[in-house]
């Protein structure tokens, strides 16, 4: 490693950091969405065997190339590839997915800042209305609201990876942590909540289905930052003394149970606020349902303790969610940001500019893409209809290209880094990995299946995003 490069003050740090870029909207918001869309319990089944049987390994190749080139994703493939190897493309394509998922990720991030300041205005009763959400999509507040995500991004990121990253993520992650138990607590103690318990808990083996599995797995990898760059970057700024084996599972672990305990919270609530729903029917639900239904849930606290306090309990809430998405906005952008720095030769100020630049720009235009501007909102027209700017860039860099970017380091570690090479990186920090069932199970499956069954998700999405085709139906 080189002594410029600067590193996570200890492995608990890396852990909460990493979960920290894990942990956000994927979590709470498109967990739970995508678990009433595809079956509940079914959707939790093959959610839980995606992370174990094919996210766990993949996450522990990406940190650990990061980790033995100290590298950005495009100077990781070269270190261990050459330079002049086609590699390194692979990398590239590592450094424009996350910028383009912050892109996204960053219109998330505004909604969630608007609820917070709307909350805190005591206008929870409007958020918890059906027309709520439509009118903040499209409210011109919204740039405003993204003016004050940036600059607080931009903060966080000047100050760097000990006091910067990891300083944020080790007081937002165990606060909203603990908020999510409380609040779920609370929704469990709501009539007709076990009818949503049993509905996301109980699998119904009949509603696997290939888009299910489809489905689970972009959520996975999207929700453990994998694909992204992100992992490799992150590993990059960790010791030789830290066991990237042992961290790995914490940070899944610590994913997981956020996203469980909020498809805990939500799905029941949706029951209990509608006892008469059809299990069925939220398979049409989208990320609006979200935003209505969480606010119901705080103003249902009003009858108990009043809507004052039932605001203040909702701001608290909105406010950790919006640190909880803050932290992955922050690693995700950090990606192309260390590419910068470490293969253009920038300082950290000029690649946080040349960042922000181009990526606020492109930000504003995919927020105009709900209404504003029709042109943006029908910019195109693939699949299931015409699509908006936003529609476009979620349908390309985190529906297709994850798998994809999961796909290529497993060719990568398998067949051109070399399994003994990953093996004996792992082994640096647990000297006894090697001898483990993980490691005999790591080195097996990124060479065989894993590789396999990314290719056909990769294939199969394309098929019925782009041409409505359902490869496996």
């Amino acid at each position: 490693m080189t002594a410029s490069r600067e590193l996570f003050s200890s492995k608990l740090g890396f852990i909460l950091a990493a979960a920290g870029s894990a942990v956000g909207i994927g979590n709470i918001v498109g967990f739970p969405v995508n678990a009433a869309k595809n079956g509940g319990g079914a959707f939790l089944l093959m959610y839980a065997i995606f992370i174990i049987v094919i996210c766990l390994p993949v996450m522990m190749a990406e940190m650990a190339v990061g980790r033995k080139t100290s590298k950005n994703p495009v100077g990781a493939y070269g270190a261990l590839a050459g330079e002049n190897s086609k590699w390194r493309l692979a990398g590239l394509l590592g450094i424009i997915t996350p910028f383009m998922i912050a892109v996204f990720y960053t219109v998330l991030t505004i909604w969630i800042f608007i609820y917070f300041v709307l909350t805190v205005g005591g206008q929870l009763d409007f958020l918890a209305s059906a027309n709520g959400f439509g009118e903040i999509i499209n409210s011109p507040w919204l740039f405003a609201s993204m003016v004050a995500v940036g600059g607080l991004v931009a903060f966080i990121l000047k100050a760097g990876v000990k006091d910067g990253i990891e300083r944020a993520a080790k007081v937002m992650m165990p606060a909203l942590f603990i908020m999510l138990v409380l609040l779920v607590i609370f929704v469990l103690t709501l009539d007709n909540a076990m009818a949503g318990v049993q509905f996301y808990l109980v699998p119904d083996l009949d509603k696997i289905t290939p888009s299910v599995i489809s489905g689970a797995m972009s959520q996975a990898f999207f929700s453990l930052s994998l694909g992204m760059g992100i992992l490799v970057t992150y590993g990059s700024y960790i010791s030789d003394k830290t066991d990237i084996a042992g961290s790995a599972k914490l940070v899944a672990i610590c994913d997981t149970s956020v996203a469980f305990i909020a498809g805990l919270m939500v799905l029941p609530a949706i029951f209990s606020f509608n006892p008469e729903v059809n299990p069925d029917d939220l398979s049409d639900s989208s990320v609006s349902m979200i935003f209505v239904f969480l606010p119901k849930i705080f103003l249902a606290l009003q009858l108990t303790v009043g809507y004052f306090f039932a605001s203040l309990l909702a701001a608290v809430f909105f406010l950790l969610v919006f640190f909880a998405a803050i932290t992955s906005l922050v690693s995700i952008i950090e990606v192309p940001v260390s590419y910068l720095i470490d293969e253009k030769c920038k300082t950290r100020k000029q690649a946080l500019s040349t960042i922000f630049l181009w990526g606020g720009l492109i930000a504003a235009l995919a927020t105009l893409s709900f209404g504003m501007v029709d042109a943006l909102t029908n910019l195109t027209s693939y699949g299931s209809g015409n699509k908006g700017l936003f529609d476009v860039i979620y349908d390309m860099f985190y529906d297709t290209i994850l798998p994809l970017n999961g796909l290529l380091i497993c060719l990568f570690v398998s067949y051109r880094w070399k399994k003994h090479n990953l093996n004996a990186e792992l082994s640096q920090g647990n000297e006894g990995f090697a001898d483990t069932f993980l490691a005999k199970y790591v080195d097996f499956s990124l060479g065989t299946f894993i590789p396999f069954i990314l290719a056909a998700i990769f294939i199969n999405t394309v098929a019925k995003i782009y041409f409505g085709y359902d490869v496996f139906n």
